[in-house]
């Protein structure tokens, strides 16, 4: 295994300006070719040449997202390269009396099918229709409390975390008072939704530690087949309880922590899902270093006379795979990890990262050529301010590691930019990838710090190209709330709203994002989606995406602008041609370009766009 390396990089802050899955059959993504005939707006249209945001030193106080106006239902907003186009409320099923105060009744993660959203909430969850994206329509509420309720869902089968050692297996609101209870389930619940009206729970897979996060993993050679990585962050249950269970230190052979559960669940029998490995992935870590306190937040915490120093971790919080590669991302508390997955039943280590910088390493996102990780910091575990001006850049965002040859490399850091107040919980969460071809962007949940797209193409200098923001629940008390996650899903990004429901937002284009870009997103559709389990996304041959690298190249400058202006007369007028001819103009633009990529300052993105430029001539036939 790598030796673990700690270190303390450079950090990017910026102030702003203005599928196919290679994951089993049943979660496919795909991008339906159109056949090179799908429209795109004029190449280049509005795309002008742009400096990338300079690095900031502190958060910025005269961001449009500072000191918006307070209000559950009616705080103010501020917004940049999106459109807020739907929202709805919690039904009061899931909203408890007294509003929005603890997480008894919080939305946590989100999964998706179809035309369907699967929201998590802490005492049960919610399927939403958003066939209508404007108006989304509740189809289930459900009530049975997981303490977290993370959700997965596979064809028929949804998936949901429970940890909280109240929750029921009978789904009772009543709670566990005894310390050793038949009655107690923290594991994984397992509901059939072929009638998505009437969920039906199969199975609870009962765990030692409980899920507070799972992953789905698809068998390589069976497509009948899924597993499930389980992460649990609840004490060890006593083995009167629970047969099996030991607390143990990391040298115990049967130790209940410093593992990772994989249950194996048959598609066609749910019924009979169990646990078949305990992947032991955290030998040889010692202790990570961690960093003090914020100047808020007061002296550090002094460790008792004599208190041994604690270990490392012995859980992941998240784990997220990659199956086109092979690879998981492990975020895990004092360090990140790079898992190898080929043979999902035994996953194995290949690396450790640390950075005194990182508090709690969380969660974890490829790119989608799998030559970057990005790992996320929760510092402050979701509930506390830690976005306020005088926090330090460096804690709670996101790292980016360069990966190659199955090594992480680190670059800089990114976080939201806009300071929050102490009465908004705020560090960075979950996100996915937004399909652009030839650029790495990704959307973000910041709590209430709101929503992030952020680009982090170049591992060193990440930067802002959209955001969303409200102001705080409360003016005078911190209250939990805000985005628990972004995710883009078939032409929308989708918000998990903790407080105050589910947002839906398309991108709107700015001076660091065009509509051809943005429609060439929209090309790659997913049947099924869960975001801990990530899809390669491919692109059909098609207009919008030739422009896409056409409009990335005026606005990093990568080509000459004669040039550029040339091509885009050029792709018009193949546009306008069809069968042969068409075919004929784009192979002769497509040469071109092989020539021009010699003396460009982006060669490579030259290249790409050459590439797009063959497949939308093969395509026209």
């Amino acid at each position: 295994m790598t030796p673990v390396r700690t270190t303390s990089r450079r950090f990017a802050r910026y102030t702003t300006g203005s599928l196919t899955l290679a994951t089993g059959a049943l979660v496919a993504a795909c991008a339906t070719s159109t056949g090179g005939s799908m429209s795109s707006s004029s190449s280049s249209a509005g795309v002008q040449p742009v400096s990338l945001p300079p690095l900031a030193t502190a958060a910025s106080t005269t961001d449009p997202r500072v000191g918006l106006k307070s209000g559950l239902t009616d705080a103010g907003s501020a917004i940049e390269g999106l459109r807020l186009v739907g929202h709805v409320s919690k039904p009061a099923l899931l909203t408890g009396e007294g509003g929005a105060r603890g997480l008894t009744f919080a939305n946590s993660d989100l999964a998706f099918r179809g035309n369907l959203v699967f929201q998590g909430n802490f005492s049960g969850f919610q399927i939403w229709d958003i066939s209508n994206p404007a108006s989304p329509a509740l189809r289930k509420a459900v009530v049975c409390a997981t303490g977290q309720g993370d959700p997965s869902v596979w064809g028929n089968l949804l998936i949901l975390s429970s940890e909280s050692t109240g929750n029921r297996t009978d789904c009772g609101t009543q709670g566990i008072q005894d310390r050793v209870s038949t009655d107690r389930m923290v594991g994984v619940r397992i509901y059939d939704i072929s009638d998505i009206n009437n969920p039906r729970k199969v199975i609870d897979v009962q765990t030692c530690r409980g899920s507070h996060t799972h992953t789905l993993v698809p068998d390589p050679n069976d497509p009948g087949i899924f597993y499930i990585y389980i992460s649990g962050s609840a004490g060890v249950r006593s083995s009167e309880e629970l047969a099996g269970c030991v607390d143990a230190p990391i040298d115990s052979a049967n130790t209940s922590r410093f593992r990772v559960e994989v249950i194996k669940v048959p598609v066609a029998h749910p019924e009979q899902a169990q646990i078949v490995n305990y992947a032991r992935i955290f030998s040889d870590l010692e202790a990570p270093g961690a960093h003090g306190a914020a100047p808020s937040d007061g002296p550090p915490r002094q460790r008792p006379g004599g208190a041994a120093r604690r270990g490392g971790p012995n859980q992941c919080h998240d784990i997220t795979v990659y199956p086109a590669i092979g690879l998981a991302g492990g975020a895990c508390g004092g360090y990140g990890l790079l898992i190898d997955i080929k043979d999902p039943v035994n996953p194995k280590r290949i690396q450790a990262v640390g950075d005194t910088n990182f508090a709690f390493w969380h969660s974890a996102t490829f790119n989608n050529d799998g030559s970057k990780l990005l790992f996320t910091d929760e510092w402050g575990g979701g509930t506390l301010p830690k976005c306020r001006a005088d926090d330090p850049i460096q804690w709670g965002g996101d790292a980016i590691f360069s990966l190659s040859n199955d090594h992480l490399t680190q670059g800089a850091y990114f976080k939201m930019p806009a300071a929050q107040t102490a009465q908004e919980n705020c560090v960075a969460h979950n996100g996915s990838l937004i399909p652009v071809p030839g650029r790495d962007l990704m959307v973000q949940g910041w709590y209430q710090g709101g929503i992030d797209v952020i680009d982090f193409t170049d591992p060193n200098h990440p930067y802002e190209v959209a955001y969303f923001d409200r102001g705080p629940v409360d003016r005078n008390t911190l209250v939990t709330a805000g985005y628990w996650a972004g995710y883009w899903y078939n032409g929308h990004i989708i918000a998990s709203e903790i407080a105050r429901g589910l947002d839906i937002f398309e991108l709107a284009p700015n001076k660091y994002l065009s509509q051809n870009e943005i429609d060439a997103a929209k090309l790659v559709h997913m049947d099924q989606f869960n975001p801990q389990s990530q899809p390669k996304f491919t692109w059909p041959a098609a207009f919008p995406v030739v422009r896409s690298y056409l409009d990335q190249l005026v606005r990093g400058n990568g080509l000459d602008a004669a040039r550029t202006s040339a091509i885009a007369t050029q792709l018009n007028a193949a546009e306008a041609l069809s069968g042969g001819a068409r075919r004929d103009a784009l192979n002769a633009i497509a040469t071109q370009l092989d020539a021009d990529a010699n003396g460009a300052a982006d060669a490579a993105r030259v290249r790409k766009m050459a590439g797009a430029v063959r497949d939308l001539a093969n395509a026209s036939m």
